[in-house]
């Protein structure tokens, strides 16, 4: 008999024992068939599981494939305008990426690895930094700077806070940074996924060749986005052609504000053609050149203007307009009122903080040596205000000393009127004359409620004004609709006007001499993307002689409203014309 068992003296091979006990176990079978592959013996013969994981893992790896194209190919043809950003803008061949494609495949290994990783961080840095820039031209109709730019993020979280509270503030500030980091991580990596599944380089070829066929005719699917696109070496371009005349610009300012002509000037040879009157310089946000001429605002405003020079011819006053031209537009306010009161360029935020520092002549010092009590009402000042001393301010109020009990109007803390009527409470003990500054706020961005304006005896602490916001859509509700928020802007300026005409109607007399003027143009979706920079300004009095003086030697214009041909100044020139004419 032979034995079964299997033990030493079985005469079944080896083998077959193997092959026997894998037949019994169908799991091993199925490991022995996959392990084999095609023409593995048995397991051609026994059913397999179906194999979704790999299925899975290549439908996934070519879906990163391609989001990794998509992220890359983007961020390089990204335009540099907000208005040209638009889906077909996007279908573009970018030079970059067959430059960078060239490159890769001639490298290998570790080599390649570096380098795409290398040029893919650059790629989403360009990308952090086409994204500022586009928000900087949407919002101050100007490139980014990443030299002198960097200490406005701080004003704009400011801006957000005060706007949406300080929670919104923290948030986009956090999001911001987090996707400022996340970006090049991101293109990175997404290069050297690509870097592994390069074309051929008769591909590239060819691609390369249609590039320049449309660089050449100056083809184009979205005009004026070319197809041959090279938008992230031009801005690379700029940005490096830019960054040593920011960095030498301190330099070059601080050799042009050393010539002072006023610095020296004994006291009773400074603004007496002015003495005896009180000197007001009251700034209008926003209240730019295109309030007057653009015929979607114009209409009502010049209205508004002409019923104020009416209004105020009827009391004695009259009024003398002109053009200067701001060195900002969209917002950055302190940097105009630096340049008006400074008779400097003040454009970035590192020649506001020389100018501050040095020993300039402003005008509110210019009013101050005269041996005028110097007053500031800043309503949209929430923090301390150091500069304060080197402006020649002997006393300031901002939004917590004005005490203000009423609702806020998005950005400005209480309305324009208010401010008016506190001037004249926090001052009406003083000895004259004066010199002061008026910040008008009601016509700030985001226009989201006007004000009424009311009788002067019914202002009060200002809680009276809660009726004029209540029931009123939220920022982000009005700001979808363009025409609405450009409505709010026009019906913002007419107000804040107003106001100020009501206001020299009510409290002004002999002695006042004020200047009004707008800071700035407003953000360009509000300019139609004007390109210009102009902002009216107005000399109104009831001194026949001032207003003489100021027709004559500026040649400006009868009224509130600056005609198209009236003389248009840089605002830095403001300050020495003043000082000069009535000297």
């Amino acid at each position: 008999m032979q034995d079964t068992g299997g033990g030493a003296d079985d005469p079944t091979p080896a083998a077959d024992v193997r092959t026997t006990a894998r037949l019994a176990d169908p799991t091993r079978v199925a490991d022995a068939g996959e392990s084999r592959g095609r023409g593995g013996g048995l397991a051609e013969n026994t059913p397999r599981a179906p194999r979704f994981g790999h299925a899975s893992r290549t439908v996934w790896s070519g879906l990163l494939t391609a989001l990794a194209a998509l992220l890359v190919l983007g961020a390089l043809v990204v335009p540099g305008e907000v208005s040209q950003l638009t889906p077909e803008a996007f279908v573009r061949i970018p030079v970059e990426a067959l430059a960078g494609a060239a490159v890769l495949l001639v490298l290998r290994g570790r080599a390649r690895t570096a380098a795409a990783l290398a040029g893919g961080a650059l790629i989403g840095v360009l990308l952090v930094l086409r994204i500022a820039d586009l928000g900087f031209r949407s919002a101050l109709a100007r490139p980014f700077d990443p030299v002198l730019d960097l200490p406005l993020l701080g004003n704009a979280a400011d801006y957000v806070a005060e706007s949406a509270g300080r929670v919104a503030a923290v948030g986009a500030m956090v999001g911001a940074g987090l996707l400022t980091l996340a970006i090049p991580v991101l293109t990175a990596l997404a290069v050297r996924r690509l870097a592994g599944r390069l074309p051929g380089t008769r591909v590239l070829g060819g691609v390369a060749v249609v590039w320049l066929v449309c660089a050449v005719t100056g083809a184009t699917l979205a005009p004026p986005v070319p197809l041959a696109s090279r938008s992230a070496a031009s801005l690379a371009w700029s940005v490096g052609s830019q960054i040593p005349v920011s960095l030498h610009d301190e330099q070059e300012f601080a050799k042009v504000a050393a010539n002072d002509a006023f610095r020296d000037t004994p006291p009773d040879r400074l603004l007496t053609a002015l003495r005896g009157k009180d000197v007001v310089i009251a700034y209008v946000e926003s209240y730019g050149r295109s309030a007057v001429e653009d015929p979607q605002y114009a209409t009502r405003v010049d209205a508004t203007l002409d019923a104020g020079t009416s209004t105020l011819a009827a009391d004695g006053f009259g009024a003398r307009s002109g053009w200067l031209t701001s060195p900002i537009a969209g917002g950055g306010s302190w940097l105009a009122h630096a340049t008006l009161s400074s008779g400097l360029w003040i454009d970035n935020q590192q020649r506001y903080r020389s100018l501050t520092t040095s020993d300039r002549l402003t005008l509110s010092k210019a009013l101050q040596r005269t041996g005028r009590q110097t007053v500031g009402i800043m309503p949209g000042t929430t923090e301390p205000w150091p500069e304060s001393r080197f402006y020649g301010v002997d006393s300031y109020y901002d939004a917590h000393g004005l005490g203000y009990r009423g609702p806020g109007f998005g950005w400005s803390p209480m309305p324009d009127q208010y401010a008016l009527a506190q001037y004249d409470a926090k001052t009406k003990d003083l000895p004259g004359p004066l010199g002061a500054e008026i910040t008008l706020t009601s016509s700030h961005t985001p226009w989201i409620a006007v004000p009424a304006l009311r009788p002067w005896d019914e202002i009060g602490d200002g809680s009276t004004y809660a009726t004029d916001v209540a029931g009123l859509d939220p920022p982000d509700v009005i700001w979808q609709d363009e025409d609405r928020v450009r409505t709010n802007y026009r019906e913002s300026i007419e107000y804040s006007l107003n106001s100020l005409v009501s206001w020299v109607q009510h409290s002004g007399d002999d002695d006042l001499v004020l200047i009004v003027l707008g800071d700035h143009q407003p953000v360009p979706m509000i300019t139609h993307d004007s390109p210009s920079r102009d902002v009216p300004i107005s000399v109104v009095t009831r001194d026949q002689q001032v207003l003489d003086t100021v027709s004559q030697a500026w040649q400006w214009q009868p009224g509130l409203r600056p005609g198209p041909d009236a003389p248009v100044w840089r605002m830095d020139a403001f300050r020495d014309r003043f000082l000069s004419t009535f000297r």
